[in-house]
This record gives structure tokens, C-alpha cells and sequence, in this order.
């Protein structure tokens, strides 16, 4: 049984719980947008409005940052990479490396406007049911044509429900490697491989059961899914997102 993560749905009442969840993808959409053309200024505050509202919502703040510590580690590669391939007046050299300011700007603000991006995404994930999601995302894709608007809402929904699953199937394999004192060996790529394959292969069969149960059940797409009413809390918050867009745009 999968423990509950970061990635999973917490039941709350607050007004992000509230908040019809084809406006809460709208507002992911508006702010990513947003996101992509401000800087520092703007992304400050934008962090602070949504710590904020993650802190009103009584989300689990400090287990989220644990979740994502993979992420940190990414977004660090990211950084350096931004730092050493931007150009522009030294300020550390050290050999055939050289660091510039720019770079340094450029690595920050990049990483900064991902690690929001992701908030964002915590945020809506973890106040969004599965059902829910599913049946935005289908409302959103109908009116285009040539999508099977049905099909997607589907494997998103699945996907939604079988990460944590992955994570707990990695909390498990991890310890059973701990156990088995992998962990003192000092190469750190045997250590992936002896994590990573036997993840792969237990995750592909967790997979394939889920397949087997979803036939054995005549499981089709073509489902009852919960009626999505839009209520006049919606239209202003979606309103303030709108305002604080605009404010952002501004700032930058």
C-alpha cells in the first residue's frame, strides 16, 4: 500500500481546495506564462504569494521540499551548466573555468523560475482529487479536434495515482539495498544500478497487474465523472490571478 506523499491528493477545506480545478489548471497555465518573462523582483514576490497561500491551504510545506530534494539536485546540474556556458566578464577563474556574473544571473534565474513552476504544481496536485483533474483535463481538450480528450484524461489520472506508488516501490527497494549494505560501496554508479533496475522491473510489473485488474473489470474510458460547476468564488479568484499577472508583468 502506497504511503502518502507530496504527490497525492490532501483532503482541506480551504479555498484552494475549493476552487474548481479546470481554474486551477488555467491559473498553472496563466502564471507559467507569467513566469517566463519576469525576473527577480517578480519571482520574489510571486514566491512569497505562494508560500503563503501553500501555508493557508495547511499543506505539508516541509515534507514537499524532502520529496522534491531529487529535484534540488537537478536543478543544481542546471545551474552549473547555465554557469559555465554563459559568457561574459570573469569573476572567478579557476584553470579553464571561468565564472561570469552573468552567468551566475542567468543559472539562478532559471533555476528559480523551474522551482516555482513546481510549487505550483505541488500546490495544485495536492489540493486537487484525481477525479477531478481528470475531468478538467478532458473538459479542457474536448473542444480540440483530433485529441481523444477521453484517452489523455485517463493515462493523466493514472499517472497521478501511481507515482506515489513508484516512490513507496522506492523507499522499499532502497531499504532492502541498505540492508544488504550496498550503500558502503564507494562507486556510486553500482549503487544506482543496484537501485534503479530492480525499481524498473518492480515498477513494470506493479504495472502490469494494474493492466490485468483494469481488464478484468471491463475498464473503458467511457466513465461517469464528477460534475464540474463553476461558482462565483472561482470567477475572483481567477480575477486576482489576473490582477497579479499584470502586476508581475510590471514588476518583472
Amino acid at each position: 500500500m502506497a504511503r502518502l506523499t507530496s504527490f497525492s491528493y490532501i483532503a482541506g477545506n480551504s479555498i484552494l481546495h475549493r476552487t474548481d480545478a479546470r481554474f486551477k489548471l488555467l491559473f498553472i497555465i496563466l502564471l507559467s506564462l507569467v513566469i517566463l518573462n519576469v525576473y527577480f523582483g517578480g519571482l520574489g514576490f510571486l514566491t512569497i504569494i505562494l508560500l503563503a497561500v501553500i501555508l493557508y491551504a495547511r499543506l505539508p510545506l516541509a515534507s514537499g521540499f524532502k520529496e522534491f530534494r531529487y529535484f534540488l539536485i537537478l536543478l543544481m546540474l542546471i545551474f552549473l551548466a547555465r554557469v559555465l556556458s554563459t559568457g561574459g566578464p570573469p569573476v572567478f577563474n579557476f584553470k579553464y573555468i571561468s565564472v561570469s556574473s552573468q552567468g551566475l544571473q542567468n543559472g539562478l534565474l532559471v533555476c528559480w523560475r523551474l522551482a516555482i513552476i513546481v510549487i505550483l504544481s505541488f500546490a495544485f496536485i495536492s489540493t486537487t482529487p484525481p477525479s477531478a483533474i481528470k475531468a478538467a483535463v478532458q473538459w479542457l481538450l474536448q473542444p480540440v479536434p483530433f485529441i481523444p480528450e477521453k484517452k489523455i484524461a485517463v493515462m493523466m489520472g493514472l499517472i497521478l495515482r501511481f507515482v506515489p506508488v513508484i516512490l513507496d516501490q522506492a523507499r522499499e527497494t532502497a531499504v532492502a539495498q541498505k540492508a544488504r549494505g550496498v550503500e558502503n560501496r564507494k562507486n556510486p554508479v553500482y549503487r544506482l544500478i543496484k537501485l534503479g533496475f530492480p525499481l524498473l522491473r518492480r515498477t513494470f510489473e506493479r504495472a502490469d497487474d494494474l493492466v490485468v485488474a483494469m481488464e478484468a473489470r471491463c475498464f473503458t474510458e467511457n466513465r461517469t465523472d464528477p460534475e464540474l460547476i463553476a461558482q462565483k468564488r472561482d470567477w475572483l479568484v481567477l480575477t486576482a490571478v489576473i490582477f497579479l499577472c499584470i502586476f508581475l508583468l510590471l514588476v518583472k
